[in-house]
């Protein structure tokens, strides 16, 4: 994997340079302005006591005020400014992450999650949050350091020691909870994972009562995630409350030194209280940083693994447009590794059909039937070998404009929450001819009519207002659709009635008369009347291909000669209806 998009989210942060610089000369006017209380205190004990001008008070308390509001206008603005930061990166991201999100989910079935949402969250909400303005504001504790040391160089020195002991407490809190804020996100991403795996069967584990084991798995991991989290959050806890402790008796002895120094006439009785705010100020970022740390830490875990999805899965480049698809299709030397897997399921299939031709393919369970149309239509990567389509090989196609010329129909219909009617029109325009067109092709037109609100019917997620037959023919319809030049269907037939057979034959005849390249895999002998060619997988190989009639013929044969020869000798072998052969079923000749 190449390494130029490894920095893509440092990349999107460069990119908002000037806006940081801003904040960061915000957060210099800021600074400055924190040095008006300790300078009002310094001249209300050493100027106005000594004078008792109340003049000059009052002078000096509208002054301070107009500059009390200046500094809340200006953090008010830095703050805004931080908003629009993460809600821009946000924007810029979230496209981003969908696309790899649903590319690791191919790449990795089972395995995909929101989870890099919820980490482009925790960025964000850091970024919005309080603790960048303590990096930010760090820069400037030398320059209060150096204000104390021009009071005195006590002063100066001690604020320095407070400063490295709050520093090594932030040191040890960053080491003592990195490593258990990183185990406890991804204990909660594999906790995540599991209740969603659960969710998407329930049917299953409550009719087989297996929720409570299951249960079981979920609230193990979980309980992982709860133990770092508390692991994680008590040592911040506890660094962060002896930070602030430590802040507050440095604060003090700081008042007791400056009252010292003020009784050996070497300060002023003003510099006493002025040197304590100003070491506290000087103290705030580092006090800020250690209870802003837990969020940084997760931010930091979040920012890794975004990183890695975005290098694994950079953006891809934007194809040519290129002609509208008529169908033909090639498959050359095509070898298939499911992905996770090290074991090829299809090897050095090939084969061709010309634009408008019907193929069936047959085989018996685990051949690679529907190994091989998860290829040709994209969704799994060749380990070697190609599919084209009209010349081009399919992932140089542009998917988004080649989309619509492709109808498929895995053998798990998914349908999506929304209407019947946006669900066959995949979520596009509502085109409401083209979507009873292809309701009709389907066969499911009257079926959608005598749902409660016909075509916009409102369908749970995944289908669950359907029946398996419902959401297969609706599926269908969603597959026909805008009239494709391919249509892929993986067993289409696996839960329809005689009703929806019929209308099924009756589809693929009229793809037929219209000149649809179709790709049909089935176990069902009714339908292929309507293949022109026929391919028999067999262990992931091409065993036959060739016209109907000839591969047919061939079948026959072969299953007559392996009758013969198991028949006893001293038996005359009687004709018998041909069997399965290669786990095809007994197939009639169709004319």
């Amino acid at each position: 994997m190449q390494k130029n998009i490894k920095s893509e989210l440092k990349l999107i942060l460069a990119s908002f340079r000037k806006n940081f610089a801003y904040v960061a000369l915000f957060s210099m006017f800021i600074n400055m302005l924190m040095l008006v209380p300790p300078i009002y205190m310094l001249q209300v004990y050493d100027r106005v006591m000594a004078s008792r001008s109340v003049e000059t008070l009052i002078m000096l308390t509208l002054i301070v005020v107009w500059l009390f509001i200046t500094m809340g206008l200006l953090d008010f603005i830095r703050s805004r400014i931080l908003v629009r930061l993460g809600t821009q990166m946000d924007e810029r991201l979230n496209s981003r992450l969908f696309d790899s999100m649903n590319r690791f989910a191919l790449r990795y079935p089972g395995k995909g999650s929101s989870q890099p949402l919820s980490d482009l969250t925790t960025i964000r909400q850091f970024m919005t949050g309080s603790g960048p303005f303590a990096f930010f504001d760090a820069p400037w504790i030398p320059f209060y350091f150096a204000i104390l040391f021009l009071f005195h160089p006590w002063l100066g020195i001690f604020s320095i020691f407070a400063a490295i002991i709050l520093i090594i407490v932030a040191i040890f809190n960053d080491l003592s909870t990195k490593k258990l804020m990183l185990e406890a996100n991804n204990n909660n991403a594999k906790s995540m994972a599991l209740v969603n795996a659960q969710l998407r069967n329930a049917e299953v584990l409550h009719a087989m009562g297996m929720g409570d084991k299951m249960r079981e798995r979920w609230l193990q991991q979980h309980l992982n995630f709860l133990k770092a989290q508390s692991d994680a959050s008590d040592g911040a806890g506890l660094w962060m409350n002896l930070s602030k402790t430590l802040r507050m008796m440095f604060q003090s002895l700081m008042l007791g030194l400056g009252g010292y120094l003020a009784i050996s006439n070497e300060i002023s009785a003003g510099m006493v209280i002025a040197g304590s705010i100003l070491m506290g100020r000087a103290l705030a970022p580092i006090d800020q940083m250690i209870g802003a740390w837990k969020q940084f830490g997760a931010a930091r875990v979040s920012h890794k693994r975004l990183d890695a999805l975005l290098n694994e899965f950079p953006a891809e480049t934007e194809r040519m447009s290129l002609p509208a698809p008529k169908g033909a299709l090639q498959v050359e030397t095509l070898t298939i590794v499911p992905p996770g897997s090290q074991q090829a399921v299809l090897r050095a299939v090939s084969f061709a059909i010309d634009a408008g031709d019907s193929l069936v393919i047959l085989g018996a369970s685990a051949a690679g039937k529907s190994s091989l149309l998860r290829a040709i239509v994209g969704v799994w990567p060749s380990a070697a070998g190609a599919v084209r389509l009209d010349g081009t090989e399919i992932p140089h196609w542009n998917r988004t404009e080649l989309g619509p010329y492709i109808g498929y129909l895995p053998q798990d219909v998914e349908l999506f929450e929304g209407t019947v009617a946006e669900n066959i029109s995949r979520f596009g325009d509502l085109d409401s001819e083209k979507i009873v067109a292809a309701a009709k092709m389907a066969g499911v037109d009257e079926l959608i009519r005598h749902l409660p609100e016909g075509y916009e019917t409102l369908i749970g997620a995944g289908g669950a207002t359907l029946s398996g037959g419902q959401r297969q023919r609706v599926g269908l319809a969603r597959a026909l659709y805008g009239s494709p030049s391919l249509v892929i269907l993986d067993e289409p037939n696996a839960n329809l009635d005689e009703v929806g057979e019929k209308a099924l034959v009756s589809a693929c005849v009229q793809l037929k008369k219209a000149g649809t390249t179709l790709i049909l895999v089935t176990h069902r002998t009714n339908i292929l009347g309507i293949a022109d060619k026929i391919l028999l997988l067999a262990d992931g190989m091409v065993k036959l291909f060739g016209p109907r009639d000839e591969v047919l013929q061939k079948l026959q044969a072969h299953t007559q000669q392996q009758q013969q020869a198991q028949a006893p000798q001293q038996i005359p072998a009687k004709p018998a209806p041909a069997a399965p052969v290669a786990g095809v079923v007994n197939i009639p000749h169709r004319g």
